[in-house]
């Protein structure tokens, strides 16, 4: 998953005869060079197919589908800006022929004051009241600027942009998006139940195979293989080892040699892992070092089987363009009721943890605490250790409702604290404003207790993506 990937957008001009068409050619020229700027791709009818570009007619519209049809495989979200009134008709049946199913934003240039003669007046303050009203008829649903009219150059709009930028990444990602799954769900966690018919429904796809088979490919990898190599390297440049023996990160690496061939021949984007506790009693080593390798490169991976789980992990990252981190709402924190500990073993992403921390001395690969009690030390190392970074994050959790047969989700932000407790593996506080009350949401609905988190706040982007273009059941805290 490459963050910094260039986006395609189809751009429409809209126009009507009545108001000066010369705010098209200025209107045009102003746009394309803030999104140009942004490292956007634009898709859009050229100055001399119609006026300046725009579409107003019948002909105008059918021209433009037939370029956006062309472009289909790239153009992730549609931009509908009107220079002056603008023709609704146009803009909708451009958008309806052309058939793209992609999000679509709606923006308008505001006008001036001492600009309101016939010679320059806009007038798209009301035109964008009336396109809006022609998409709903058409049955489209779009995204609005933060202000009614705004100046495409100003720093509003640039937040719009970038808003609407992550929802088509999103909104794209989560098209056909396929996910792994090794291992069966362990036995105890019933929790993580998910409904595969569901998600097929939804254009996510879970590709399963037995954690017998991975074992099998990883004790099959020779000590010279090459693969094994640049894997146990990048292991010991990951994260110190502290006291991690060797023989320990040769089974990880070998392990996720056999993991990363997999993904790459079934073209997966996540992965889901059983690891609690038969990788560890059969192979010898707790896979989270892996997973956290993984989730570091944008390649989000959760434990336990918990395929939702790593959907959700996989959105926000998406949507943040940050590492995201799958955890447990855990522990309450004193006696502050908008507090509380979020817990893994753990295979937090290292990007999200301090790295030089005076009570821990930074990230560390280690032995995970639980299971060395009922399994062994020797059978136990491969965790991450470390503190989560302070600052704000969002959180996200998707579930699979198989009594509507569809999706349910809710999303929101808060803070990571300074705070620091005394426990072991990864860990973090965080403090959400009314705690109780999602927290009561999240009992009543029969959500999961695991959460994905990433820093950032990209909860209304999430939220909207969610409700609006996949027609998920969202809520939204706070």
């Amino acid at each position: 998953m490459n963050q910094s990937q260039q986006q395609t957008f189809g751009l429409i001009i809209g126009n009507r005869g009545f108001f000066p068409s010369h705010l098209c050619e200025s209107g045009r020229k102003q746009i394309l060079d803030v999104l140009n700027k942004a490292g956007h791709k634009v898709i859009s009818l050229a100055e001399d197919e119609t006026t300046y570009g725009s579409v107003e007619s019948l002909d105008d519209a059918r021209k433009c589908a037939d370029l956006f049809s062309k472009h289909r495989q790239e153009i992730e979200g549609i931009i509908i800006t009107l220079p002056n009134f603008g023709d609704e008709r146009a803009v909708a049946n451009s958008i309806r022929w052309a058939d793209l199913n992609v999000p679509i934003l709606v923006h308008a240039f505001p006008d001036q004051e001492n600009k309101l003669q016939i010679s320059d007046r806009r007038d798209s303050f009301c035109g964008k009241i009336s396109v809006c009203n022609n998409l709903h008829q058409y049955g489209l649903n779009f995204t609005l600027t933060t202000q009614h009219v705004v100046d495409p150059g100003s720093p509003s709009f640039l937040e719009d942009l970038e808003r609407f930028a992550g929802i088509c990444r999103v909104r794209r990602a989560l098209r056909n998006l396929r996910v792994g799954v090794i291992g069966a769900r362990p036995a105890a966690f019933n929790t993580v139940r998910y409904s595969e018919k569901i998600l097929e429904r939804e254009g996510i796809s879970v590709e399963p195979i037995d954690l017998s088979e991975i074992i099998f490919q990883a004790e099959n990898i020779a000590d010279n293989n090459s693969q094994l190599t640049e894997k146990l390297d990048a292991i010991k440049t990951y994260l110190p080892q502290g006291e991690t023996p060797e023989n320990a990160l040769i089974k990880m690496a070998k392990l996720g040699v056999a993991i990363d061939q997999w993904m790459e021949a079934m073209e997966l984007s996540a992965v889901a892992l059983q690891c609690w506790t038969a990788l560890e009693q059969i192979y010898g080593v707790v896979p989270c070092t892996l997973m956290s390798m993984l989730s570091n490169k944008f390649i989000p991976a959760a434990c336990e089987t918990d395929i939702l789980g790593v959907i959700s992990m996989y959105a926000l990252s998406i949507a943040s363009k940050k590492p995201s981190a799958i955890v447990d709402f855990n522990n309450n924190y004193g006696q502050d009721a908008d507090k509380c500990v979020l817990f893994h073993c753990s295979n937090l992403p290292k990007d999200l943890l301090i790295q030089e921390s005076t009570k821990t001395g930074g990230p560390v690969i280690s032995f995970h605490d639980i299971l060395a009690g009922a399994l062994g030390k020797d059978n136990s190392w491969g965790i991450v250790a470390g503190e989560f970074n302070p600052g704000p994050y969002t959180y996200c959790r998707i579930s699979s409702n198989d009594y509507s047969g569809g999706i349910s989700a809710y999303v929101g932000e808060g803070a990571i604290t300074e705070d620091r407790p005394a426990t072991f593996g990864g860990y973090g506080v965080i403090e959400i404003e009314g705690l109780q009350e999602l927290l009561h949401f999240i009992c009543e609905n029969g959500f999961e207790h695991h959460v994905s988190i990433a820093p950032g706040n990209a909860g209304s982007l999430l939220e909207e993506v969610f409700s609006k273009y996949l027609g998920w059941d969202v809520y939204h805290h706070g």
